[in-house]
């Protein structure tokens, strides 16, 4: 989010509270539901309870989209706890993940037949829990997936794995495969040279992952500018994985800070704003990555009257590629669905871009970012 450069923008504009995703775990062991908190923190709001009868009683006030059930969960055990949450009406559809040790043969067969949806074999890596999570939340809208193009379905199944998997590598502080982030990102070029990319961005809106929902329109719409005002192959695809890398370190900040709505206190402000550091420190490990990748995560915060973040670049000292990071940033921050509000209209997003930002970002650029969308949109 382009905290301070929207402000002015969403304060002038309709917010609306829209269902806050929840996660609920019901489990015994205090360790495992810190675990599960701790792998979900900027995902998703958690619900932990150590007791079935007392995660029923509240979880039906206000029922979440997934319940994880660990099979030793008190009272009676994850079976019995599942049995009673299918019985009851306001629960029976919620998607149900089943956690256990067993890893017999025969668990799938068992899972289904206790009420189930899925199951995760402990220990599990926190990629396949956020995988598991994300794949229920978003049945219907990854299942829409299926009707689009080829490409754009490709695109859209790549890139959110590869991020959900990114997961596992800042968890072990191993570096990134940028050969991974490449192969995910050659279907969304394929996307963008055809002029097809409006249907693929249409079924990634609805999207519960907001983290992967801004990088995957940020690399989209870099990728759209790029493409527009003529750059090729190795550069596209520089400004496609730099837009689709450029927010890792959201993955690290909990979920009440990068989610909440209104402004930020001083202390939550300066949480949010590391992430730059945090996305820094991830991708310097990975010894094949494009500088240009680098500078599109360092400087996406950055303005050209030096009123930016983490370094207060202003000026020359801003290349080509960071400020149209900066203005790719703030409109798809501008245009992107929150949960405490709608998109807003494209139109409207650069009209308070063109009014409100011209020490901010670079006129330009944005006159011809400006152009590339609207022409695009009469297509």
């Amino acid at each position: 989010m382009a905290e301070e450069s929207v402000t002015a923008g969403l304060a002038a504009y309709e917010r609306k509270e829209s269902r806050k995703v929840v996660v609920a775990a019901i489990d015994g062991s205090a360790s495992h539901r810190e675990q599960v908190g701790t792998a979900l923190t900027s995902f998703y709001r958690v619900a932990a309870f150590e007791d079935g009868d007392l995660a029923v009683s509240e979880l039906i006030r206000m029922p979440p989209c997934v319940i994880l059930v660990d099979e030793t969960a008190p009272p009676y055990g994850g079976a019995r706890v599942i049995e009673r949450l299918r019985k009851m009406p306001a629960l029976a559809g919620v998607p149900i993940i089943y956690t256990t040790r067993n890893d017999r043969v025969t668990l799938a067969h068992d899972v289904r037949q206790m009420g189930a949806d899925a199951f995760l074999i402990r220990p599990y890596r926190r990629s396949a829990l956020i995988r598991s999570v994300s794949r229920l939340v978003n049945k219907s809208t990854e299942a829409k997936w299926e009707r689009l193009a080829p490409e754009s379905r490709e695109c859209l199944r790549k890139t959110v794995d590869l991020y959900n998997g990114i997961s596992d590598v800042i968890d072990k502080d191993e570096p990134i495969s940028y050969g991974d982030v490449k192969r995910a990102c050659e279907p969304l070029l394929a996307v963008v040279q055809t002029s097809t990319y409006k249907s693929m961005l249409a079924g990634v809106r609805d999207h519960d992952n907001y983290s992967y929902v801004h990088s995957m329109r940020v690399a989209t719409f870099l990728s759209v500018f790029g493409h527009a005002i003529g750059l090729k192959d190795g550069d596209l695809m520089v400004l496609a994985t730099g837009g689709l890398l450029h927010d890792l370190g959201k993955m690290q900040i909990a979920h009440e800070v990068l989610n909440k709505p209104g402004k930020l206190e001083p202390e939550e402000l300066e949480i949010m704003r590391s992430h730059v550091i945090r996305t820094l420190d991830v991708l310097d490990g990975c010894p094949d990555l494009p500088k240009g990748v680098m500078t599109i995560a360092g400087q996406h915060h950055e303005k050209l009257d030096g009123t930016g973040y983490p370094c207060g670049l202003k000026g020359s000292q801003l290349n080509e590629l960071a400020r149209m990071a900066s203005i790719v940033d703030v409109f798809s921050a501008l245009t992107d669905r929150r949960v405490y509000k709608p998109p807003m209209p494209p139109e409207e997003a650069l009209g308070i871009m063109t009014a409100g930002m011209g020490n901010h970002l670079d006129r330009d650029l944005l006159a011809r970012f400006r152009d590339v969308l609207l022409s695009a949109s009469s297509a």
